[in-house]
C-alpha cells in the first residue's frame, strides 16, 4: 500500500468525504491511495454512514499494538482473578471502551468507565484507576465528574476515608432517569422559546414540534427504564434461601362450598 498505513488526518480527510458524499474512487484520488484502501478502511470502521476518523485511528492503534504485543506468560498473566486471561481482559477493555466513545464519551471518561465495570468489585479509588490507566489522577476526577453527572457512577467513603467510585446493578437504570431528566428540561426550554417568539410562528412552531418530540420521549424513557428495573431486578425464586411453600391446590370440582341456602317459598 503507498505511504504505509493510514495517517489521523488521512482518516479524517475521508471523514470529511463522506460528509461530502464523495464516492471511494475520488476521496482515494484525492489522497494518492487505491480506492481498495478506502474501502476497507471505511467498511472496517462502521460503514459510510457510521465511520469516525478517531474511532477508526484508535481502533487500527490497538490492532497494532496487539500483533506486536505477545501474551503475557509470567505472572502478570496469573494475577487476573477467575483464571482469567490477562491479554483478553486487556483487549476486552479496550473494545468496550472504543463502543463507549462512540456512544458519546469522552476517550479518558470512557477508559474510566471501562475500567470500572470490568472490576468484580465495581469500586475503585482514583490512585487504584490513576495507576491501571496510567495517566493523572487529576484526568481520572475530571472524568469522574463527567460520570457522576450522568449518574453513571456514584461516591462512597471506604474505612480508610478514601473516595471510592462505584458502578452497581442499578447504575444505568440511574443514568437514564438523568437521561429523561435532562430531557424534560429541554422540553421545558423549548416551550419557553414559543412565549418567547410568538405562538404560531414558523419558529415557534419549530420548537413546539420539539418540545412534544421530547416530552414523549422523556416519558417513554422512564416508563422503560421503570419497567426494565422491575422485571430485571425481580428475585430469582429459584436462588431463595427460606423454606419453600407449598402451592395452595386446587379446587375440587365435586366438593361442596358451603352450606346451600334453600330458594324461598313463593
Amino acid at each position: 500500500m503507498p505511504g504505509g498505513r493510514l495517517t489521523q488526518p488521512e482518516r479524517q480527510q475521508i471523514a470529511l468525504g463522506l460528509t461530502d458524499g464523495l464516492a471511494y474512487a475520488e476521496i482515494a484520488r484525492r489522497l494518492d491511495r487505491p480506492t481498495s484502501t478506502v474501502t476497507r478502511e471505511v467498511l472496517r470502521n462502521g460503514g459510510p454512514t457510521a465511520y469516525r476518523a478517531d474511532l477508526a485511528h484508535r481502533a487500527t492503534e490497538h490492532r497494532a499494538r496487539r500483533r506486536r504485543q505477545p501474551a503475557p506468560r509470567g505472572p502478570e498473566a496469573s494475577a487476573q482473578p477467575h483464571g482469567r486471561d490477562a491479554e483478553a481482559v486487556h483487549a476486552y477493555e479496550e473494545t468496550l471502551t472504543t463502543v463507549l466513545m462512540a456512544s458519546g464519551m469522552p476517550k479518558m471518561t470512557a477508559r474510566v468507565m471501562a475500567c470500572l465495570t470490568l472490576t468484580d468489585s465495581g469500586s475503585l479509588t482514583a490512585s487504584e484507576l490513576a495507576r491501571h490507566l496510567q495517566v493523572s489522577p487529576a484526568s481520572i476526577s475530571k472524568a469522574v465528574a463527567f460520570l457522576d453527572s450522568q449518574g453513571l457512577v456514584r461516591r462512597e467513603r471506604d474505612g480508610r476515608r478514601r473516595e471510592r467510585y462505584v458502578v452497581d446493578n442499578d447504575v444505568w437504570y440511574q443514568s437514564m432517569m438523568a437521561s429523561a431528566r435532562a430531557t424534560a428540561h429541554l422540553v421545558e426550554i423549548a416551550r419557553e422559546g414559543v412565549g418567547v417568539l410568538g405562538p404560531r410562528t414558523p419558529a415557534a412552531t419549530r420548537l413546539e414540534n420539539i418540545a412534544r418530540f421530547a416530552d414523549f420521549v422523556s416519558e417513554s424513557i422512564v416508563r422503560a427504564a421503570e419497567q426494565a428495573r422491575a422485571i430485571l431486578h425481580t428475585p430469582d425464586p429459584d436462588a431463595e434461601t427460606g423454606p419453600e411453600t407449598a402451592p395452595a391446590p386446587a379446587p375440587d370440582p365435586d366438593a361442596e362450598t358451603g352450606p346451600e341456602t334453600e330458594a324461598p317459598s313463593p
